[in-house]
């Protein structure tokens, strides 16, 4: 075990703690829900920005895209520019019109949202029950992702680090609520930054300089230098499908949505744009070129995901490892405490209370389910993460795909186009979810596109025609009131 690298993770780790307490001590008095779920709705740009970014980038941007950008090399590090307009999208397509509905709907969760527009119970229970599902998965990657830094970067068992990693997850999260979730996704996209930019670094001169180190990719292998990737991954068809998985298809992803139901004011939003998408071009290009440029330095590795762990501790010095490690782990951490709060309200908001309305008044008894329910789902996940796969990128995008399939069109249609309906929403839902599970389970691949293609193709073709025989909403559905 190695104490230089540690001793200054268990100090970040601490940090994150205190944050969660100083977020406790600051609650606002008022409605349970809203505060512990949203945190009053009380976000100003530069916390927007920090927090849809760190939700957005997780272990797979951290671990597992530069992972593939070790071994399919610098085709992938273009591949992956394109997910920049993600936080640009999300906020401008939902943005302003979400947040004026969810404010007047009284919204909590995006289950919420969709049961004010469409006043189907069953289409909340099935939204609920995918989002469940898909969280399940999506959570088990940033698990195995935080797990497998501990053990490369600091020499602890992979068992020992993600009973570490997900128990303190699981208990920060149930504490402090959304309050804790934003500040500390604020100060960990400090910390992505920060460290993404010396790690960058560090690599380059360690290989020699930049021209140095894509000569010895060359030499290793021409195609790592291509704009196809080794092993011509990277076709034409397989780049548009990954625009629409990891792009256009992240405003259907729940715990992004729920961001842009959580901002002060219009200031907000547009400082969010602009600071959103400046953080995500310089973490995307910083940790996909450092995987990249990583194989010059270290050619053999076995498992690409420890790319970036073994990086750090072969490129900095022991302390100054320790303190980097936090960025990718700041990057899982506020990934999984959005999906684990979502999740949690989901159970709470959406399913309990759809049961047991009555319970709306009992605040006590919410606040202890709410936190409880976080804490065991945290737990579910940790015993779901103890046996890993060797790449969690095709784990993480199938999770990503799930979601998108079942939300996207529902969402986004719903808000936009005023003869939606229920049978139409409820249509592509099934459509979607139904398609991608099959496609993604055979490992089907129609014209060379990913299964999130068709599916949403499919499910958008659903919407319209279950949509000719559904029953027309209230005119005045969305508009201003």
């Amino acid at each position: 075990m190695q104490t230089e690298v540690l001793l200054p993770l268990i100090a970040y780790l601490l940090l994150v703690f205190g944050l969660s307490v100083y977020a406790y001590t600051r609650r606002e008095q008022g409605n349970f829900l809203t505060e512990y779920f949203l945190g009053n709705r009380s976000m100003g740009g530069f916390v927007l920005a920090m927090t849809l970014t760190a939700t957005y980038i997780s272990a797979s941007s951290f671990i597992g895209g530069p992972g593939a950008a070790y071994k399919f090399g610098l085709g992938w590090v273009l591949l992956a520019m394109i997910q920049l307009p993600a936080v640009w999208l999300s906020l401008g397509v939902l943005g302003k019109k979400f947040a004026i509905l969810a404010r007047r709907y009284n919204a909590v969760t995006l289950n919420d949202m969709l049961f004010a527009r469409y006043q189907s119970r069953l289409l909340v229970w099935l939204a609920s029950l995918s989002l469940l599902v898909a969280f399940l998965g999506a959570m088990t990657v940033q698990f195995i992702g935080g797990a497998r830094l501990l053990e490369t970067a600091a020499g602890i068992p992979y068992d020992t680090g993600l009973l570490i990693f997900g128990i303190s997850i699981a208990l920060y999260t149930a504490f402090g609520g959304f309050r804790a979730s934003v500040l500390n996704d604020a100060m960990q996209g400090l910390v992505m930054l920060l460290g993404t930019i010396l790690l960058l670094i560090a690599v380059i001169h360690a290989a020699g300089g930049l021209h140095s180190a894509v000569d010895k990719l060359q030499q290793i292998d021409p195609k790592l230098v291509s704009v196809h990737g080794g092993d011509d991954v990277l076709s034409l068809p397989f780049m548009a499908s990954f625009w629409v998985l990891v792009c256009f298809g992240v405003i259907g992803l729940p715990h992004t949505a729920v961001r842009c139901i959580s901002y002060k004011d219009s200031k907000a939003v547009h400082r969010g744009i602009v600071l959103g998408t400046i953080v995500v071009a310089i973490l995307m290009l910083g940790m996909h070129l450092a995987g990249a440029l990583g194989r010059a330095i270290l050619p053999d590795l076995k498992i690409p995901d420890q790319v970036i762990p073994t990086l750090m501790i072969t490129v900095l010095p022991p302390y100054a490892a320790g303190i980097f490690l936090a960025a990718p782990m700041a990057a899982i951490m506020s990934t999984i405490n959005a999906q684990l709060l979502q999740s949690s309200a989901t159970i709470v908001k959406d399913l309990y209370l759809g049961i047991k309305p009555e319970q709306l008044t009992n605040e006590r008894k919410l606040k202890r389910f709410s936190s409880w329910a976080t804490f065991i789902l945290g737990l579910l996940v940790l015993l779901a993460a103890w046996r890993p796969p060797e790449m969690i990128i095709w784990l993480n995008l199938l999770a990503f795909g799930g979601l998108e399939a079942v939300f996207l069109w529902p969402l986004v249609l719903g808000l936009y186009w005023e003869r939606a309906n229920a049978t139409g929403a409820l249509s592509s839902m099934i459509v979607g979810a139904v398609c991608y599970t099959l496609l993604a389970s055979i490992d089907l691949h129609i014209a060379g596109l990913h299964p999130i293609v068709p599916s949403l193709l499919l499910s958008l073709l659903a919407f319209y025609t279950g949509n000719k025989f559904g029953k027309q909403p209230r005119e005045t559905v969305l508009k201003p009131s």
